[in-house]
């Protein structure tokens, strides 16, 4: 690999590394997309969907080429490789793909347009930073239309660097946003302590990994939960 020079693209991420960092993006794979699917000439969207948007099977509307819809949620998936803008709505469109229609296609084509338009974002890895683990999560309680179920996303930065990020759907429904919130930040919670393990490879050892969390009521219940857990800590 070092015959072949400074890495500039790999599999559709292009580098590019400068003295005090590196950018990531896929600028060049987003244009070839928009190319693929006659897209190139649309009129850019300021967002990747409506605030009005609410997906469901739509059994009434007109039905699409499923192959189509399939390659355009194919290549739109990998693009979250660097574009965890889109992931959400991705993911959303992408429980479709066995009967896909009009409705969805629109969906899709939105996020093509808003790509468009911010195509240069890309992700900033800076040199020199300290290292520090920390994290977000938060959940769309209830925001599937066919089950009721919520829809949960973390992700996590070493220092000022986004090295994880995810958003997927509950496998339950959950009766109270205390308890979509508490399996997300549980979910972060096992992810924190996969890369808390990786990096200790590296000699690098964290005793303080803080998630960010919104809902007073999750955060009083981890507590709860983590001193019936622990009962030496009340003594």
């Amino acid at each position: 690999m070092s015959m072949m020079g400074e890495l500039t693209y790999f599999l559709g991420l292009q580098v590019k590394q400068a003295k005090n960092g590196i950018f990531i993006h896929q600028s060049k794979y987003c244009t070839d997309l928009l190319k693929k699917f006659k897209m190139l000439d649309c009129k850019e969207a300021t967002t990747h969907m409506a605030t009005n948007c609410y997906l469901d099977l739509d059994e009434a509307g007109k039905d699409v080429d499923q192959k189509m819809y399939g390659g355009m949620i194919r290549s739109l998936l990998y693009l979250t490789t660097s574009r965890l803008d889109i992931m959400h709505n991705m993911c959303l469109c992408a429980r479709f793909q066995s009967s896909p229609k009009e409705s969805h296609l629109i969906a899709v084509k939105r996020i093509l347009k808003y790509l468009k338009g911010t195509k240069s974002l890309r992700l900033w890895y800076p040199n020199g930073t300290n290292v520090f683990l920390e994290g977000y999560s938060d959940y769309d309680f209830g925001g599937c239309k066919l089950d009721r179920k919520s829809t949960g996303g973390t992700c996590h930065l070493l220092g000022s660097s986004l090295v994880s990020w995810y958003s997927k759907k509950q496998a339950c429904v959950t009766l109270s946003t205390i308890g979509a919130e508490y399996i997300t930040a549980r979910s972060y919670c096992a992810q924190s302590l996969w890369i808390k393990s990786q990096l200790e490879d590296y000699g690098i050892v964290l005793d303080h990994i803080p998630l960010k969390c919104d809902n007073t009521s999750a955060i009083n219940l981890a507590k709860i939960l983590f001193f019936i857990r622990k009962p030496s800590i009340l003594k």
